[in-house]
């Protein structure tokens, strides 16, 4: 899908999840937050679902030589909820859950298979997805890394804001269970130019999370 929206301001979006989650690689902190604007990803933002001790799982021996179930991370399966009303323009379910990787010793070969997941394009890189349009101009909201055979609703469907629609997985481009955010003005992904976002806060107020802080929604 192309896209005439050209972006003036941020975007402002609902958290698309309930609890605590941790911020990482956050646009308030660096653009491009992921190091690159490929995929129309310089705005992206990740969440990752943790415990009441800031833990995305507790810590075994396993976590420090081996990879690890996804099922032992406390967000793989939490609902992901529609941060704005929309209409569903695309989605890809059945990609596989990955193993969890907390340990060197398994990020290093997995680092090492980037470029494979890159040349395997969306599919590769962002797992089981959704993209939902705020208008048929734009802007485009993609949720990535969600659980396969999770995602609960079909291209072309109106979705609400704070409608559940799949749930939290490790899908694609992804080391543990979390919740990948970007906001964009096209799904033609090799020339997608990302958007700036923002977030509602309880009191009103829109901002962006820094990294490691932990948003409770």
């Amino acid at each position: 899908m192309g896209s005439s929206y050209t972006p003036e301001q941020p975007v402002v979006l609902r958290f698309p999840f309930r609890g605590r989650w941790l911020v990482q690689n956050s646009p308030a902190d660096r653009v491009p937050s992921h190091g690159t604007t490929a995929f129309g990803s310089a705005y992206a933002i990740d969440f990752v679902p943790v415990d009441e001790q800031g833990r995305s799982a507790p810590r075994s021996l396993r976590s420090f030589v081996r990879s690890e179930p996804a099922e032992v991370f406390v967000g793989f399966g939490r609902p992901i909820l529609s941060p704005i009303n929309g209409t569903v323009v695309s989605t890809l379910d059945g990609e596989s859950d990955h193993e969890g990787r907390r340990s060197q010793l398994t990020l290093v070969p997995y680092m090492l298979a980037q470029g494979r997941r890159v040349r395997a394009g969306p599919a590769g890189i962002a797992g089981t997805h959704i993209v939902v349009a705020i208008s048929p101009a734009g802007p485009l909201v993609l949720l990535a890394h969600l659980r396969r055979h999770s995602v609960q609703v079909s291209p072309g469907e109106f979705v609400s804001a704070g409608q559940q629609l799949a749930a939290c997985g490790n899908s694609g481009n992804s080391t543990e269970p979390h919740l990948h955010v970007q906001v964009s003005d096209s799904t033609h992904w090799d020339e997608a130019n990302g958007v700036p976002l923002a977030f509602q806060h309880r009191s009103g107020a829109t901002w962006i999370p820094d990294n490691t802080e932990i948003v409770d929604a």
